[in-house]
């Protein structure tokens, strides 16, 4: 076999394996221990975390953070993988700030000339913008880990309110509008909520815990269905223009409601928890005109408040 073949499935191999001996490659390899040696060595100058343990059961294993086999791309997947990666530079946080800059560089690198000027051609014509914001949030890695690993958390959480200690079981997170949010059970209120990640100033694993819930098959995808506990509930009914139907297409937290006619206007219909009325309140009033409000009246009332007391503050 040649070489370059072989340390190529050497590479395989010992990613799959994680932990071996230099006598079980040779065997595999149908080499000597001398050569696999050699290439054990080559593969880890080129990067490939190898560990050496010594002692009647010692060998090789892979470290934690392993090195992923050549995959074939083609040009245009090239492009596509440099800026969905290079679009992350907006966000002041992610939870992998470290590996997103070295992931961009290598991969940039190992790029042939003709791609990268490509790419430099490209870079001021193309872009993926998000609101960028002072707010940092320290913590996504060990949120991120918690709700994988369905982990019990304490965090110290500064609300409009006032600060607090809460014990909370991830679900994920992700960012809106510059802004990183964690959905989690909170054993404290005993219900799922709303977490801003830039409002936790502290994140330990809770100890003693308490026994973690059985929630794995609840995610991103299906988390809306969970604020739908324990709260009262009115009837929504708002008329959209076509300009107010596009900006209300963008907030997610509006699609389950949202209703789209053929000539592009729309209308929201479906039940509204009684304590977001302010927030929607709000959210109606900064679409001024595109907007016209039918239900509840409590809606109504409570636009009708803010309107006034911002007439009042310009009068």
């Amino acid at each position: 076999m040649h070489k370059s073949k072989r340390l190529m499935e050497l590479m395989l191999a010992v990613n799959r394996k994680r932990q071996f001996t230099i006598k079980e490659l040779a065997h595999e390899f149908q080499v000597s221990s001398r050569t696999i040696s050699r290439d054990l060595q080559e593969l880890s100058e080129l990067g490939v975390p190898l560990y050496s343990e010594v002692g009647p059961h010692g060998g090789y294993r892979v470290l934690k953070e392993r090195v992923l086999p050549p995959i074939a791309f083609s040009t245009e997947e090239a492009v596509a993988i440099f800026f969905a990666i290079h679009s992350l530079r907006h966000f002041s946080s992610l939870p992998f700030e470290t590996e997103f800059s070295t992931a961009l560089n290598k991969f940039y690198y190992y790029m042939p000339e003709d791609i990268r000027h490509r790419i430099e051609q490209m870079k001021n014509r193309v872009d993926f913008e998000a609101p960028t914001r002072r707010a940092l949030s320290p913590f996504l890695p060990a949120l991120l880990d918690g709700a994988i690993h369905q982990r019990v958390l304490l965090i110290d959480y500064e609300s409009q309110e006032k600060k607090s200690k809460r014990e909370i079981q991830p679900i994920g997170i992700y960012a809106r509008d510059g802004f990183w949010y964690c959905p989690a059970y909170c054993f404290f209120r005993e219900e799922y909520r709303l977490f801003r990640c830039d409002r936790i100033h502290s994140v330990v694993d809770s100890t003693p815990a308490p026994e973690p819930l059985d929630i794995q098959h609840i995610h991103l995808e299906n988390k809306y269905v969970l604020f739908q506990t324990k709260r009262e509930y009115i009837r929504l009914h708002v008329e959209l223009s076509r300009e107010g139907a596009q900006r209300c297409e963008s907030e997610l937290w509006l699609h389950s409601r949202l209703h789209f006619r053929k000539d592009g206007t729309a209308w929201l219909d479906g039940d509204l928890p009684k304590s977001d009325i302010p927030f929607f309140a709000k959210y109606f009033i900064s679409l001024a005109n595109e907007v016209t409000v039918y239900d509840p009246p409590e809606l109504i009332d409570c636009m009708k408040q803010i309107l006034s007391e911002i007439l009042e503050k310009y009068t």
